[in-house]
């Protein structure tokens, strides 16, 4: 069983800094995908920034160039430095993980962490 635990959400200025981080169980970084996703009430979840199964980093465009992903794939973590924070980016952060065994996949999600930024 996977569990993702997301850490390192607060209150934060317009301008200001985050980083959060996933904590996942096991090793399963190798051959999956990991993404940080983003929802505000009455919005669907949005893809922020991931992680595709060859390791190939991918940002959307409102946090290019302000986000920043990594990963230690020997502490199973997943970070998400994310600068120059906006109101905009409030929202509730999420952890997922896909995983791919042969023709089959699961997804699973942390329980989100918040983000509030005050203009």
């Amino acid at each position: 069983q996977v569990q993702l635990v997301e850490s390192g959400g607060g209150l934060v200025q317009a301008g200001g800094s985050l980083r959060l981080s996933c904590a996942a169980s096991g090793n399963i970084f190798s051959s999956n995908t990991m993404d940080w996703y983003r929802q505000t009430p009455g919005k669907q979840r949005e893809l922020v920034a991931g992680f595709t199964r060859g390791g190939i980093t991918h940002y959307a465009d409102s946090v290019k160039g302000r986000f920043t992903i990594s990963r230690d794939n020997a502490k199973n973590t997943m970070d998400l430095q994310m600068l120059s924070l906006k109101p905009e980016d409030t929202a509730v952060y999420y952890c997922n993980a896909v995983i791919y065994s042969g023709d089959s996949s699961r997804a699973y999600w942390g329980q989100g962490t918040q983000v509030t930024v005050s203009s």
